[in-house]
């Protein structure tokens, strides 16, 4: 044989078992292997989130792995789309390579079998009868078909053959079941991301990454009414309409063109006394773009509506742009002087301070949060720290921590809320939730204010005591005041002579009182970022005292602080023309609770508090718009399967032979009978067929 016929038969061997490869089924179980871990991942991993999202989860170094092996958006990823087409290409060879020797067996009647191998199957049965050799098979032809069998009677040499099958529809369920993965392959492969990748690959459209007006945004970013599946969002505020969808990418969105137009009429929710949402709905007008047809429509949560092969679906809710008024309140220094500001949610508002120029981005609002107020998590926030991650634990996007109580009977709507990232000229920005109305903590009015770094994180929430008016006015005075070196002077001279009023200690004593005073009052104000019980802490350690007499210092340092702040906020008021405040257990207890937020005030890191004072709430519908064309291929798919699964299950296959040859004063007959699953059914039938045929007529 010559080098090139050795090569050409080496690589037909090659081909060979590549293909016995492909269809085998430890490479099918392999490749279902793999999609079921993926399909975990993507389960346990949120798809298709901005990537700053990722990058705050899972860090820079992890990032970056998690991103080139593409499990952000596991369904669409290179990989996972080509193990579908492997899948799809092994369980096609297997039909093509198995699927024409079912067939032929189906329709075969194995009529080649010789009475030697009928005696060696295990079930089996013979007798004599006075019939005729073809009248017996006549009978026995007929008594099988009465049991539901298709026969065929065959003459040989020596004798008569009467072949019986049924069941045979059997081999047929394993077409079915590994056609039916092809077909719902096919189908999720068709509502996948692969028509818009394509659409990338070969048509130039790219992900939008900027910021604009829907309508003002480039062809390239844009997919057109052709595209045939997609899967997308669009937010609708009352009153206004929308004719796109967003369907978010890695990088960016892509715009989707719809065929017509949604205009939301009204946006409706009701809500249980838990604070879950019981029903929203969407009150609609669709016009058609190419007739100019309008109807109106009700979407509700499964109750979507199909227009023109497009399923519109009942998402979620947002806000769609309330209106705002607030009071900001300075932070720092010693300016207590308040000041106005609006704002709108989804946009973002200007605000100078100083020298210093920031932007405040409303990115949320809450008409109303029902909270768990007797709750664990909610005591802990009197305490421990107030800025504590513990309540915060509790705070639900939509429903606030009673939606997981529903039998709690400390339900309370602790009013409205406001979300807003304050953000410098760096681009450095944190994220604040302030509350509308103080919230009752272990019998005490407190406003919070909550704060976080990162979007992954909790808020963290600074509890301002109400005054006697309900607002955090008075506390604002006492912080501004805790921040002018002159008032913090003024208030030590005042606490000396009140106490030293009764002592004979003398004019030097006063002297020392006011100098230690002073000096605790401005440990306590810090230089603006660390101040409050840290700063005493550090002082006391740093004062080398024996740790049995730290306590006592401690004490001590805590009895002057509590009497110069007394002071403080009485000279406070005075410059401020108010008249003082009465000494009694209710103002005691507000300096006390005043004097744990100005401690926790330092880590607040924001140069205002915005308070919310009034806001005209404007309700926004999010629905899902989708077109599935693979979604009847896949039901197609399910009902072969089903059909697959059933026959091979529950469709038996039998065959029966019965030989006939002369024999002295008539016919013998031996029966033989097979299957592939041996059941006591089959047991049973066995014995019926054994004793149904050897009858006489």
């Amino acid at each position: 044989m010559s080098n090139t016929g050795i090569e050409l038969k080496t690589r037909r061997r090659g081909l060979a078992d590549a293909v016995e490869l492909l269809s085998s089924m430890r490479f099918a179980i392999s490749l279902l292997t793999i999609i079921a871990i993926a399909a975990m991942i993507g389960t346990v991993m949120k798809q298709n989130e901005p990537m700053p999202n990722y990058v705050n989860q899972f860090g820079p170094f992890w990032f970056e792995i998690f991103n080139k092996l593409g499990l952000y958006a596991v369904y669409s990823a290179w990989w996972f789309l080509l193990i579908l087409t492997f899948l799809i290409a092994s369980t096609a060879l297997c039909i093509v390579r198995n699927g024409p020797k079912m067939i032929k067996d189906m329709r075969s009647w194995r009529e080649n079998v010789r009475e030697e191998s009928l005696r060696n199957f295990h079930h089996k049965a013979e007798w004599t009868g006075a019939l005729t050799r073809q009248a017996l098979a006549q009978q026995s032809a007929a008594r099988l078909a009465d049991a539901g069998y298709r026969t065929r009677i065959v003459e040989k040499e020596t004798g008569t053959l009467v072949a019986a099958k049924k069941g045979a529809a059997n081999k047929l369920g394993y077409i079915f079941a590994h056609g039916a993965i092809i077909v719902i392959l096919l189908g999720g492969m068709l509502d996948s991301d692969l028509p818009i990748r394509f659409q990338q690959w070969f048509m130039g459209k790219t992900p939008f990454a900027g910021n604009g007006v829907i309508a003002d945004i480039p062809a390239k970013h844009r997919l057109g009414l052709g595209n045939p599946t997609f899967r997308g969002n669009t937010m609708i505020p009352e009153g206004q309409g929308s004719d796109t969808a967003i369907i978010p990418q890695a990088t960016g969105v892509l715009v989707q063109d719809l065929p017509f137009t949604i205009l939301l009429k009204k946006f409706t929710i009701d809500f249980y006394s838990t604070g879950m949402p019981k029903l929203f709905a969407s009150d609609v007008e669709i016009r058609d773009h190419e007739t100019g047809k309008t109807f109106p429509a009700t979407i509700e949560v499964n109750k979507p509506l199909i227009y023109k092969g497009v399923a519109v679906y009942q998402s979620s809710f947002e806000d769609g742009g309330s209106k705002l008024k607030l009071t900001g309140f300075p932070m720092t220094g010693a300016d207590s002087k308040p000041f106005a500001l609006t704002g709108e949610v989804n946009s973002s508002t200007d605000l100078k301070r100083g020298d210093d120029q920031y932007s405040v981005e409303w990115s949320g609002f809450r008409p109303f949060n029902v909270e768990n107020t007797g709750s664990q998590d909610a005591r802990a926030v009197t305490k421990g720290q107030s800025l504590n991650e513990q309540f915060s634990a509790s705070l639900d996007k939509h429903s606030g921590s009673a939606a997981k109580n529903a039998n709690n009977k400390d339900l309370k709507n602790v009013g409205p809320s406001v979300q807003y990232k304050l953000r410098d000229k760096t681009g450095q920005a944190r994220e604040f939730q302030n509350y509308m109305q103080p919230v009752t903590i272990d019998g005490a009015q407190m406003f919070l204010a909550g704060m976080r770094i990162s979007p992954a994180d909790p808020f963290q929430f600074l509890r301002i005591p109400a005054d006697d008016e309900h607002s955090m006015r008075e506390w604002m005075r006492l912080r501004a005041a805790l921040a002018d070196p002159a008032l913090r002077a003024q208030a030590a001279r005042r606490y000396a002579e009140r106490a030293m009023a009764s002592s004979a200690g003398g004019r030097a004593l006063q002297e020392q009182l006011r100098e230690s005073s002073e000096k605790t009052l401005a440990i306590f104000a810090g230089d603006g970022k660390n101040g409050g019980f840290t700063a005493v802490a550090d002082f006391i350690g740093a004062l080398k005292v024996p740790e049995a007499e730290q306590r006592n210092a401690a004490n001590l340092f805590m009895k002057m602080l509590n009497g110069t702040l007394w002071e403080l906020w009485h000279a406070a008021r005075e410059r401020d023309g108010l008249a003082p405040v009465s000494a009694d257990d209710n103002h005691a207890r507000f300096l006390q609770l005043a004097t744990n937020a100005l401690s926790d005030s330092f880590f607040y890191g924001a140069p205002v508090l915005l308070q919310l004072d009034d806001f005209t709430e404007v309700k926004a519908t999010v629905l899902q718009v989708s077109r599935s064309p693979g979604k009847s291929v896949v039901y197609l798919g399910c009902l072969l399967l089903v059909i697959g699964v059933f026959s091979m299950f529950y469709i038996r296959e039998r065959r029966l032979w019965v030989w006939i040859r002369e024999a002295p004063g008539g016919s013998h007959a031996l029966m033989a009978m097979s299957t592939q699953r041996k059941t006591l059914d089959f047991e049973h039938e066995f014995n019926d067929m054994k004793a149904k045929l050897p009858q006489s007529a």
